[in-house]
């Protein structure tokens, strides 16, 4: 069942009673469940899930079915453009997706309901795999990686087409980025969740070091001893020129998920190899700028881990950090590094997606030559803007530890350093088109 409703804001309302009060949040999805779709609904239980950034999910009865349900929420969605929610595109591409047998479509009432399934997310696998390294368990979820790269590979070569601004403009994607620096509607900058989390705030880092937006937003950058290119506002305002709607044309347009972190992804065990689908398409489109269809994914699902994104009270007992500010320089010392899991992905990521992509993009004269910088841009943007990296002034989730790793993090994939070399430098010189 498909269901078109009108704009409204009851998703926004759950998401803010659940922050408070789950078991009343429960309570209203189930109202909204029944009215929405005429179907009995029991036993519902909020999954308190560290991947739901801007979204809720979790499990309900109706009659003898179990199902799982989600919704995504952004802030100020109903001034936003572009169809949520399009598993039909995917799924007549070619792309392993899972199909709802219940959806809300329109903002505000936004919400996808699939039959209940045994398999973990693909994000659950990974979690335990960085905690727990194991060898043949690695090289399974690295065959399940490569596999399903080949698969958006061969479908973002079938229908890479040249777009204009205008139809760029159209896809869903750009809630994900550039309309998260502004204010909506009026496209004010900076604004949208920049200026919410960053913007005239109070930073808190380790050792009781705070410094204020206004001292580190114009200094030079330094992590782990290399010095880079851009500065916090360089790299803001790089992003709300390059991520324009209207300017991210360049590399034509293809059939996307555009959010396919790995919370978004099933792992289905097999007898001899695992295989990965798609769930949850609220950015998927026909024509998604196709140097953006990717770089959410690729963030993070590589860089965001271990722990620092989504568990930073993980991160906090495990590494350590250090922020320094002296005469212009803001320096950040972590000990940080991905785990053996992660760096398996990015090489199956490098490998069978990003390398023969920009390979093939070059052959059809659809490589732009700041192509590194535009992916550049959307790994910073991926976790400066999904949540709140700042742990001082108005603070959400992060702590002073997990903050300098996060920061320093995206401001590493902002800009190449000036001299030198790291995780970033060594992904794009293995990716790019000889």
């Amino acid at each position: 069942m498909v269901v078109e409703t009108t704009p409204s804001s009851r998703t926004a309302e759950i998401r803010a009673v659940a922050r408070e009060d789950a078991s009343r949040a429960a309570g209203m999805v189930e109202d909204f469940i029944a009215e929405l779709f005429g179907i009995p609904v029991s036993d519902l239980k909020i999954n308190l899930d560290q991947y739901s950034l801007n979204s809720l999910n979790g499990f309900f009865r109706s009659g003898d079915e179990r199902f799982f349900f989600k919704f995504h929420q952004e802030e100020g969605e109903e001034e936003m453009t572009g169809e949520y929610y399009r598993a039909d595109i995917l799924s007549s591409a070619g792309l392993p997706v899972d199909q709802p047998v219940h959806m809300s479509t329109l903002p505000g009432e936004q919400l996808l309901i699939y039959r209940r399934r045994s398999d973990p997310r693909f994000s659950d696998v990974l979690f335990e795999l960085d905690q727990s390294p194991d060898d043949a368990a690695i090289a399974r979820a690295r065959s399940a990686e490569a596999d399903l790269n080949a698969r958006i590979l061969a479908v973002a070569k079938t229908s890479l087409r040249p777009i204009s601004g205008e139809e760029a403009s159209a896809e869903p994607i750009h809630r994900l980025f550039y309309e998260r620096l502004i204010d909506l509607p009026g496209g004010r900058y900076p604004g949208g969740r920049l200026a919410k989390f960053y913007v005239g705030k109070r930073f808190d880092f380790p050792n009781g070091v705070s410094l204020t937006w206004d001292e580190i937003v114009d200094a030079t950058v330094m992590v782990n001893g290399i010095r880079y290119a851009r500065t916090l506002r360089q790299a803001f305002d790089e992003a709300h020129e390059r991520y324009r709607p209207g300017n991210t044309a360049s590399a034509g347009g293809i059939v996307a998920h555009g959010d396919a972190h790995n919370a978004n992804v099933w792992y289905e065990r097999g007898a001899e190899r695992d295989r990965l689908a798609f769930f949850d398409p609220a950015f998927a489109g026909d024509k998604v700028p196709s140097l953006l269809a990717e770089v959410k994914s690729t963030f993070h699902n590589i860089f965001a881990h271990p722990f620092w994104l989504y568990n930073p009270d993980m991160a906090a007992e495990r590494y350590r950090a250090e922020v320094t500010f002296e005469d212009g320089l803001l320096g950040f010392e972590t000990d940080w590094r991905p785990t053996p899991v992660r760096l398996a992905l990015l090489e199956a990521k490098a490998g069978t997606f990003w390398k023969p992509w920009l390979a093939h993009l070059r052959e059809h004269d659809l490589l732009p030559g700041d192509w590194e910088e535009i992916v550049r841009t959307g790994l910073f943007l991926s976790p400066t803007l999904v949540m709140n990296l700042n742990a001082g002034e108005g603070a959400d989730r992060h702590n002073p530890v997990s903050s300098a790793i996060g920061l320093g993090v995206a401001l590493s994939a902002a800009s190449r350093p000036v001299d030198g070399e790291d995780m970033f430098t060594r992904f794009f010189d293995a990716v790019r088109p000889e």
